[in-house]
């Protein structure tokens, strides 16, 4: 099994629900209001991955990505066009609008126990509960931005266990922070 490897925007309050505003929400847009440098490329530092790894999707994030990087011909853009990609979805029946992309056929749990490749999620909350129920998650990079929200979805369940990460980079990436959290062996 590869490592899975999930990536979000945060702000300084710990939400992850609409960095970008396309859901509307009060608040929502927060982490674009700083400027391209911490939302543009390959901003979670994915390197290799990009090429040897695979993405899970939920829907929302699949469309809006999708979307977005197939018509452009940056190297980050063709790079995630031509990355594997895998979309949970009960509602989705065609995914063929973003090369590389099919429909899950079994639970996210079952995926990613079968995939020897590192597995990558970006977004996706739903996605990322379902590894984190099934105590799947083996790194965070999370791109704290200085925004405090106020109300929105966390990153962390408050009724979530207790799972212990140690940090191993941080990176200022213009305004905001890349911070990677790895398991602690002594939890994992």
């Amino acid at each position: 099994m590869g490592h899975v490897i999930v990536n979000q925007f945060v702000s300084l309050d710990g939400i992850v629900t609409d960095p970008d505003g396309s859901a509307g929400t009060p608040g929502g847009g927060w982490a674009f209001r700083h400027g391209p440098a911490p939302v543009s490329g390959d901003k979670f530092r994915l390197g290799q991955i990009l090429r040897n790894g695979v993405m899970l999707y939920g829907r929302t994030t699949w469309e809006l990505l999708g979307g977005l990087l197939s018509r452009r011909s940056d190297d980050f853009s063709v790079a995630m066009t031509q990355m594997d990609k895998v979309v949970l979805s009960t509602t989705l029946t065609d995914v063929s609008g973003w090369a590389n992309s099919r429909l899950a056929d079994r639970t996210v749990a079952e995926l990613v126990e079968a995939e020897r490749r590192d597995v990558v999620v970006v977004g996706s909350l739903s996605v990322v509960r379902a590894l984190q129920a099934a105590d799947l998650v083996d790194e965070y990079r999370l791109m704290v931005f200085p925004t405090v929200v106020g109300s929105g979805e966390r990153l962390f369940p408050a009724d979530g266990p207790t799972v212990e990460f140690g940090l191993t980079s941080v990176d200022q990436v213009g305004p905001a922070v890349l911070s990677t959290y790895r398991r602690s062996e002594a939890a994992g």
